[in-house]
């Protein structure tokens, strides 16, 4: 009697009421739903196979403790219309450093040309390094140190009304093109290309100026920079510092434009090829691929918004241009699964655009906006650094137990709908082969 009554409870909580072989009814349409649902199945279980042996990039915000690091620097930009002879570079951060004429060591200089059909192509197949006065230069050093007695002039530039009265060291001489120039600078007076200098005669400086001023120039490298906000600018004619102490200000930078604003064509468009901060990823380095993709990686999430950036005005105001772009760089570490490659350390950046002329004035395009006046024409960088690191790290996001459960849930979910779907076929046919038979 306990066994019946034990038999009878377990009876009425069979959730899975089965019927007998005699009374199913098997029909062709079921049979086709059954392949249909077999197939999906296994799609959808393929599915969560690769799903299970999918690695993905997990990204994460902490506190960027490497600010004592210096950052990288990576550019390729083409100015088309400015000379390499008086384009210069400069860096300027928060912290008051100060790198000037960066483009004379480091830096590679391409002189280039535009053709009739507006292309841009190299004059030379190798690329120089640029120096100032290189064509007699080293002959005019050699002059002056066979010429013990020889003073150069500083043309009014530097006092030197008493280096009759002082010995050899102690003169004021500007021996030198580049020592011509720097008096010149300090003196505030427009130096232009050095006509009528003898210095800069003797060593070839006013011919290579005169015979590259209607070039243009693409210029390469890499440099470091402090990882705090700061200034990257390109502009024409050599850079100085201006310091008044009995005002107890700040030097103050200038360039000496006298020869730019001699030449009417020469301008700042430019184009920008590569323009990165942090460590150059290379698009086609299988190490820094995900695990099954070929067609995604680190390297395509890495994305340099300002290359291929061409700024070319045709409306003849380029010459009396400011050009200036805002980046805000936000530092990035990858971190490969149980180090399978090497941890990249790299930045993201976003960057806006914008330009000015330097007469300032009423934007053409935005009435009610006024533009400042002055300034010395060129391309501006200025970026600012984040204080938060994105740490982007490799993990399977599945582990056994999710991949099980998942393939129940498919499992189940795809008998459920095909049950349905063959309920409504079986009743739409009984009801079509019941008006038929009537």
């Amino acid at each position: 009697m306990l066994n019946r009554r034990n038999k009878s409870k377990l009876l009425s909580l069979d959730a899975f009421a089965k019927t007998e072989e005699d009374v199913r009814i098997r029909t062709n349409t079921g049979g086709l739903i059954t392949i249909i649902s077999m197939i999906i199945g296994l799609m959808l279980l393929s599915r969560e196979w690769h799903q299970f042996n999918e690695l993905s990039i997990v990204p994460q915000l902490v506190v960027d403790r490497d600010s004592h690091l210096k950052l990288d620097l990576n550019f390729d930009i083409t100015f088309p219309h400015i000379s390499c002879d008086i384009l210069t570079m400069d860096i300027m951060d928060q912290a008051g450093d100060l790198q000037l004429d960066l483009l004379e060591s480091g830096f590679t200089k391409t002189r280039v040309a535009v053709d009739e059909q507006g292309r841009i192509h190299d004059i030379d197949a190798s690329v120089e390094e640029f120096k100032p006065g290189v064509l007699n230069k080293d002959e005019a050093m050699k002059q002056k140190r066979d010429t013990t007695d020889y003073c150069g002039s500083c043309y009014g530039a530097l006092d030197q009304q008493h280096n009759n009265e002082a010995d050899a060291k102690n003169r004021v001489c500007c021996q030198t093109c580049d020592e011509v120039h720097d008096a010149y600078l300090q003196a505030g007076w427009a130096f232009y290309d050095g006509a009528e200098i003898e210095q800069c005669e003797k060593e070839g400086y006013v011919s290579k100026i005169r015979m590259h001023i209607k070039e243009g120039c693409r210029v390469k490298g890499m440099g470091k920079l402090n990882r705090i906000g700061g200034e990257i600018h390109f502009a024409p004619g050599k850079s100085y510092q201006n310091y008044n102490p009995n005002r107890r200000t700040t030097a103050t930078h200038f360039h000496d434009t006298s020869l730019y604003f001699k030449h009417a064509n020469l301008n700042f468009d430019h184009i920008i090829n590569h323009f990165s901060f942090g460590k150059g990823i290379d698009q086609g380095d299988k190490k820094v691929k995900f695990h099954n993709y070929e067609d995604e990686g680190v390297a395509t999430m890495v994305v340099n918004p300002m290359d291929g950036r061409v700024v070319m005005p045709n409306d003849g105001t380029a010459h009396h241009m400011l050009y200036s772009y805002f980046a805000k760089i936000v530092p990035t570490r990858y971190e490969y699964y149980h180090n399978r490659a090497e941890t990249i350390e790299t930045t993201q950046f976003s960057a806006t655009f914008h330009d000015r002329p330097l007469k300032g004035g009423r934007d053409e395009d935005h009435p009610t906006t006024l533009h400042a006046r002055g300034g010395t024409p060129g391309v501006y960088f200025k970026y600012e650094m984040s204080p938060v690191k994105v740490v982007n790290r490799e993990e399977y996001l599945k582990t056994w137990s999710s991949f099980l459960l998942g393939c129940i849930t498919t499992i189940g979910s795809v008998l459920a709908v095909a049950t349905v779907c063959d309920r409504i076929f079986y009743r739409a046919q009984q009801t079509i082969l019941g008006k038929k038979a009537k």
